[in-house]
């Protein structure tokens, strides 16, 4: 499915916004960060089933995240933020996806009530398919077993699915968070299915009028996961151009008192059309090498040069590029 047809699906963000009589359907429920392969895999059989029997396949999913509500000093930062996540579950190839808001209602709804309000009869639910250790009702009261006799309870079918593993490693959301941390970028790719990328705008400044004059872009603050401080091989989408850039993640020490940044410095540069709202997607391809304070700027010029150089061989060995 191509991305913008994947857009043109319905997303519901209350339950008063699904049509009557929109069931029945195929449904899976889960928090989706990142939508990596076992999400997919989960999602595949979803719209599977759907196909088979005519009916709508949709995700169910929650905004904000529940431990942002629940517990937010604790919460995960996120590897794709709402707008990314649904632009990423529609390319899944299912008919809807509804978001459903995690507050204090919804947190105290009994497991058997949101199988009945959300699942039965908002969404005419026929089948269902989960993870294992997927949890749900007041203080997660409720695991798969339970739901497998509300299954029988409404007249739903549930399958269960295995955790998915790449080259030996279980895939889960939070492995993909902490390997982006630790800036192991070819792992998390690998439970991905694709590069970690973050979808922001760019920072105030830096030649960003109504046209990209230098080849620099940093990114706008960003809450949400981002790899380790390091210098990162990158490619940088700006509208429908491509670019191919490093990316330095830190707080550029060398210069003094520390500053924050995501910064990219673009190889194949071209002016742009770009200003502080546009849209830009930054995906991380390979760490070069951890942040380093270097004792002359002099010596972070010469270090420079031959991140560039390395990033250069990347793309033509590597990327085709």
């Amino acid at each position: 499915m191509s991305e913008n047809a994947a857009c043109k699906i319905p997303v519901y963000r209350t339950l008063a916004q699904i049509p009557a009589g929109f069931g029945p359907s195929v449904a899976a429920i889960g928090n989706f960060d990142g939508v990596h392969v076992g999400h997919r895999e989960i999602l595949s059989a979803v719209v599977a089933e759907a196909r088979a029997f005519g009916v709508r396949a949709v995700a169910i999913t929650f905004d904000p995240h529940p431990d942002q509500f629940l517990m937010p000093e604790h919460a995960p930062k996120l590897l794709t933020p709402i707008a990314e996540r649904i632009r990423l579950l529609a390319l899944t190839g299912i008919d809807a996806v509804l978001v459903l808001p995690f507050d204090a209602t919804l947190a105290g709804l009994p497991a058997r009530e949101f199988v009945r309000k959300v699942l039965v009869e908002a969404l005419g639910v026929r089948g269902l398919h989960e993870g294992g250790n997927f949890r749900f009702g007041r203080r997660a009261e409720a695991g798969v077993r339970e739901l497998a006799e509300f299954g029988a309870e409404f007249s739903f079918s549930l399958q269960i699915h295995e955790a998915v593993h790449v080259h030996g490693l279980e895939v889960s959301s939070s492995a993909v968070r902490g390997l982006v941390a630790a800036g192991d970028l070819r792992r998390a790719r690998w439970m991905l299915g694709r590069p970690f990328a973050v979808c922001s705008t760019p920072a105030r400044g830096r030649g960003i009028g109504t046209r990209l004059l230098v080849p620099t872009v940093n990114l706008a603050p960003y809450d949400e996961q981002l790899p380790a401080f390091g210098v990162y091989v990158t490619r940088l989408t700006i509208g429908g151009r491509c670019f191919k850039a490093v990316t330095n993640v830190g707080n550029r020490p060398t210069f003094g008192e520390a500053s924050f940044a995501v910064e990219s410095h673009i190889l194949d540069f071209e002016p742009v059309d770009m200003d502080e709202t546009t849209p830009v997607k930054l995906e991380f391809l390979f760490r070069l090498r951890p942040e380093i304070t270097w004792p002359t700027p002099e010596m972070l010029k010469a270090q420079i040069f031959k991140d560039v150089a390395r990033a250069q061989r990347y793309f033509r060995l590597v990327a085709g590029g």
